[in-house]
């Protein structure tokens, strides 16, 4: 049976910006990838000192952010599993949906510096080929890692946080055009970011691409 090439887009999309998204589709284009998954967190293991929105409002607004796009699905493997997320974790469920093809896990260049700490790090790359999606100017060494296992991808548009979008919400500041218009919507719906305290994100989480 001739195997398909999946994108895996694993990030805690709190929110989900437009970056995300750009870097999803430009991934798609030039790794020829059949389908890009979208995978919302459940509990991060690397942001155990930051407050996450729920689960559900960001697996909600990934959803929304994906619809208008054929070639984007949103899975729930994250979201539904108890105890924090492992990149290794999401793999091996993937894995299993998707026997037959092809895995190209897409996340942040400067993760890349640090994933050989990543819990099961070894087991990651024979799940699936790494995409290291980079902002023009980024320099990677990539003398630590496992050849022919990563490739990089420069995406201008990965200069938008999730870290930015929250703190103008807080601040009453628009994100029209940094999120798409029904996360802008569901945002405002639900109330999300007004009255959060900004506390500091503890190191790089394993599942975002540009935070």
């Amino acid at each position: 049976m001739s195997g398909r090439r999946i994108g895996v887009m694993g990030g805690t999309f709190d929110p989900i910006h437009h970056g995300h998204l750009v870097a999803a589709s430009e991934a798609q284009v030039r790794f020829a990838l059949d389908e890009v998954v979208f995978v919302p967190t459940g509990q991060p293991y690397r942001k155990a000192g930051y407050e996450v929105s729920a689960a559900e409002d960001r697996y909600l607004m990934t959803v929304v952010a994906t619809a208008s796009n054929p070639r984007f699905t949103v899975s729930r493997v994250d979201v539904d599993r108890d105890g924090p997320t492992y990149t290794v974790d999401t793999l091996q469920d993937l894995a299993a949906i998707f026997p037959y093809d092809e895995l190209f896990f897409i996340t942040g260049a400067d993760a890349l510096e640090q994933i050989l700490s990543w819990h099961r790090a070894d087991e990651m790359f024979r799940l699936a080929h790494f995409v290291g999606v980079t902002r023009p100017g980024f320099e990677l060494d990539g003398d630590h890692l496992p050849r022919g296992a990563v490739s990089l991808l420069e995406v201008p548009a990965m200069a938008i946080s999730s870290t930015a979008c929250r703190e103008r919400v807080a601040a009453g500041e628009p994100v029209w055009y940094l999120v798409p218009d029904g996360v802008v919507q569901y945002i405002a719906k639900r109330g999300l970011y007004r009255h959060r305290e900004q506390g500091a994100v503890l190191g790089p989480t394993e599942h975002v691409v540009s935070e």
